[in-house]
């Protein structure tokens, strides 16, 4: 069985100028846990998953509750957080996505991919062609079903 027999061909990719905010939205409503960063010609240059995007929001001051007759909050805290919210939510694509992507070819075999992903702790992989234009993506789910013939 080859990457082309597996990939999900109807690929939901974003583009290096897409905000933060909307890439979370399409995460959320998708459900799905990252997506590829392609150019203009359609070519993968990064992908953005959700660790990405925690490890940018590692550093929002999240304040302390203080609960004192049903609701007592620090709002000095709570508007800094907001404003870090914001500030991230305006990043694009580009200020955070992996551009180290490791990819691989419709004809490359399922065992070659389940085992890249394996070895390299990767929960999807970008099927290019020899453009490195995206023609689809493979998540470990991919390799389950065909795996087990789901």
């Amino acid at each position: 069985m080859k990457a082309k027999d597996i990939m999900t061909c109807d690929v939901i990719a974003v583009n290096e100028n897409t905000t933060i905010e909307k890439i979370v939205k399409i995460l959320l409503e998708k459900r799905i846990g990252g997506v590829p960063v392609v150019d203009d010609e359609n070519r993968v240059i990064g992908i953005i998953s959700e660790t990405d995007i925690m490890k940018k929001e590692k550093n929002i001051n999240i304040p302390s509750f203080i609960t004192i007759l049903q609701g007592v909050v620090f709002l000095e805290s709570l508007k800094n957080m907001e404003e870090d919210i914001k500030k991230i939510a305006a990043y694009k694509a580009v200020d955070i996505m992996s551009k180290d992507v490791l990819k691989v070819y419709e004809e490359d075999s399922l065992e070659y991919v389940a085992n890249l992903m394996i070895e390299k702790s990767i929960n999807r992989v970008p099927v290019v062609d020899e453009e490195n234009k995206i023609k689809g993506i493979i998540c470990r789910y991919d390799i389950i079903k065909a795996m087990y013939k789901v």
